[in-house]
């Protein structure tokens, strides 16, 4: 799976939890998730959850403190696959 194929799988994990005061549009890879997507903390581990169901992966409690930004989860995301394949 390429780069953006993962960008884009998260994004669409993403979006199914924002809030509705914020687009679609406005998910970067430098976006936060709770300070800039409004994303509660509830639904962030929701976000984990879909991530770790979609890429086939399991996240620790510690990934899920580093996971600030989509950045952030992407790098996550692409060690846990390194580690798997």
């Amino acid at each position: 799976m390429t780069e953006a194929a993962r960008y884009q799988k998260l994004k669409e994990i993403v979006t199914i939890y924002l809030p509705e005061d914020v687009a679609v549009d406005m998910i970067t890879e430098e976006s936060h998730f709770i300070n800039e997507l409004n994303i509660n903390s509830a639904n962030l581990v929701d976000i984990v959850l879909d991530v770790e169901d979609a890429f086939d992966i399991l996240l620790e409690n510690e990934d899920m403190d580093q996971m600030q930004t989509v950045k952030d989860a992407l790098a996550i995301i692409d060690t846990k696959l390194t580690k798997t394949s």
